[in-house]
């Protein structure tokens, strides 16, 4: 929606991460103390966990879908796997009030 109004009650929280997509679990930095929630977008298929190690039974994140806003608490990381042999990037953007 080009001239659409941003009703996201979020805003960044510093600068965000990128994960490689791979066969081995890649962990994030720890979350921060003012984050509630975590922007991810990914450029390959891969599966997303929090917390601990991702596996191939967890959130499928896909290349063609928009950004999600999940849930997240500080201290917590964010682990990605690929999905199947996809490879590439999961951005994390740490998200305030």
């Amino acid at each position: 929606m080009a001239n659409g109004i941003n009703i996201n009650p979020f805003r960044q929280a510093g600068s965000g991460q990128n994960l490689t997509i791979g066969a081995a679990d890649v962990a994030s930095s720890a979350i921060g103390s003012e984050t509630f929630a975590v922007q991810l977008s990914a450029t390959g298929n891969c599966h997303v966990a929090i917390g601990r190690a991702a596996v191939a039974t967890d959130m499928l994140v896909k290349a063609t879908d928009p950004p999600i806003v999940i849930a997240a608490r500080q201290g917590e990381t964010i682990h990605v796997i690929q999905d199947a042999s996809a490879t590439g990037t999961l951005n994390v953007v740490e998200l305030t009030h």
